[in-house]
């Protein structure tokens, strides 16, 4: 995963630092990748895609109440690509994904304590998955809506979280 962070990181030089902190929290202890590593954990996520590039799968999510990328927890696998794969056919039911090549994003972001675990946080990489001409999703029990949102709506929404605006505009710049 280094390889796949320093690559990512000569793709947007920009995010050069939060690279940096990624890199070394991978290297920091052996269970980086299990939910029981309670000072936080890598989690994968998807920026699914329309066939077209055109549209993004945004879900909004039961337990935080806010629009969201699909994505999860690794527990305990360390390809991170797969767990957004998994957890992205888990969340929208769509089927005939296709993964990009390589990180598309990553972020940090602290989770607020719950009455079973305590606050933490997730170091979330994040993969183009594009959908193939079937796009038909299937909401689970884990969202409370589904929707297909042109990218440059995305982009230009306040109300949504910031990373994904972030996520709206590199898009849009490098589909």
């Amino acid at each position: 995963m280094l390889a796949d962070l320093e690559e990512y990181s000569s793709r947007f030089p920009e995010d050069a630092e939060a690279v940096a902190r990624f890199g070394d929290f991978l290297q920091s202890h052996p269970s980086v990748f299990e939910r029981s590593h309670v000072q936080g954990h890598f989690t994968g996520s998807a920026w699914l895609v329309s066939a077209d590039g055109e549209k993004v799968l945004l879900m909004h999510h039961r337990k935080l109440d806010r629009w969201l990328q699909p994505g999860g927890h690794a527990d305990g696998d360390s390809d991170l690509a797969r767990v957004a794969l998994r957890e992205a056919q888990e969340e929208t039911g769509v089927i005939d994904l296709r993964v990009g090549n390589g990180i598309f994003d990553v972020d940090r972001h602290r989770i607020m304590a719950r009455a079973d675990e305590a606050e933490h946080w997730h170091y979330d990489v994040r993969y183009v998955l594009r959908a193939g001409t079937d796009d038909r999703f299937a909401i689970n029990g884990e969202s409370r809506a589904l929707a297909w949102r042109p990218v440059v709506e995305v982009a230009a929404d306040t109300s949504l979280d910031a990373s994904l605006r972030r996520m709206a505009r590199k898009w849009l710049l490098h589909p």
